[in-house]
């Protein structure tokens, strides 16, 4: 890439972000960090700003201040799966997570088949995507229902509004980067 291009991508990019801070600023506090967060799972299950969805219950969503929460406790941490683009995991991730693919693929939902078939169906899992706003999201509903389907118990969804970097790296929430 030339570096005329370079820099007016990196321009770009970082005009996105800060407008994407400031309209995070302006936004309404999706959860205000009152109760106490276990990871026995507990979650914001009467947080009205989480989603009413027909295909994930409410109650096995977790917001980005739940889930950083219970990841820094000294408590057990759960699997946490990235169902989403390799570009995404690659960019940033949240530490510890596995890459598992698009869940909307076939070979995404293969992928997670072979990854959970010798766990116990009470294993702590958490899944999320970040690729776009919740209502778009092609990979989190397939990977929740996939694992409901199997057996799982304990599966927990990151709710995502807007994206993952929105939503979790401009919190300024740890992330790891590459493979």
């Amino acid at each position: 890439m030339n570096q005329g291009l370079m820099k007016q991508s990196i321009f770009i990019v970082a005009s996105l972000l800060s407008f994407s801070a400031f309209a995070l600023a302006q936004a309404p506090v999706l959860f205000d960090g009152t109760n106490p967060i276990a990871l026995s799972f507990q979650s914001a299950e009467g947080n009205s700003a989480l989603p009413a969805d027909d295909t994930i219950p409410r109650s096995q969503l977790l917001t980005p201040e739940e889930l950083n929460t219970s990841l820094q406790s000294g408590k057990k941490k759960p699997l946490v799966f990235q169902v989403g683009p390799h570009t995404l995991y690659a960019q940033a991730h949240i530490p510890g997570a596995e890459f598992i693919g698009a869940s909307s693929s076939d070979e995404g939902k293969q992928k997670l088949r072979d990854r959970v078939k010798s766990l116990p169906k009470n294993s702590a899992i958490v899944l999320y995507c970040g690729c776009c706003p919740w209502s778009h999201c092609p990979n989190v509903h397939p990977a929740y229902q996939l694992l409901h389907s199997l057996g799982f118990t304990n599966v927990k969804v990151l709710y995502i509004a807007d994206n993952f970097g929105a939503d979790w790296v401009s919190k300024g929430y740890p992330v790891a980067k590459g493979e």
